[in-house]
């Protein structure tokens, strides 16, 4: 049996919104690490660096850089993935489910802690419903991520993402 997530509003993040782009560029620019650096940060942060192993176990890194140019490098393990349908991974794992250090997230120690996100896609009539959900190991986490800006700043990071393929991918 496959286990389900089961939301938590102390614990989770999520938002849903509908773009009028096709899931398939979404799914690209997801997981392919060219399409990914353009749009992955809300600017004027930047992804400078991207590496994708897709598939359950395997790596999911990028290497964020702030205004200042500090570099923040992240990465995480592939929990799930059912190609131009849903993509979960986690910091708390490293390729090959090895467990991971804490890192610090964005630029500061007060923003460290532990995640699990998932973006979901599905059609919606011309368009697609885009679901991003972060699930967060306790209520500090949680309240930490929120006060990044999550919705704003994910949010922020959609729109970049739907006006690179507008612009043709």
């Amino acid at each position: 049996m496959k286990p389900t997530y089961q939301p938590d509003s102390k614990l989770d993040l999520s938002f849903t919104r509908v773009v009028d782009v096709p899931r398939s560029l979404i799914w690209r620019a997801w997981t392919e690490p060219e399409l990914l650096k353009p749009w992955f940060c809300p600017l004027p942060w930047k992804t400078i660096d991207c590496e994708i192993d897709l598939r359950p176990g395997g790596l999911f890194r990028t290497t964020m850089q702030s205004p200042e140019g500090v570099e923040f490098p992240n990465a995480g393990c592939y929990l799930d993935v059912v190609p131009h349908e849903k993509l979960v991974w986690t910091n708390a794992l490293m390729p090959g489910y090895r467990p991971s250090k804490l890192m610090t997230t964005c630029g500061s120690d007060d923003t460290e802690f532990m995640f699990t996100a998932m973006v979901e896609l599905a059609d919606q009539g011309q368009g697609t419903r885009y679901t991003a959900t972060v699930i967060h190991a306790d209520e500090a986490g949680c309240t930490k991520h929120a006060a990044m800006g999550f919705e704003g700043g994910w949010g922020s990071a959609l729109d970049q993402l739907v006006a690179m393929i507008k612009q043709g991918i």
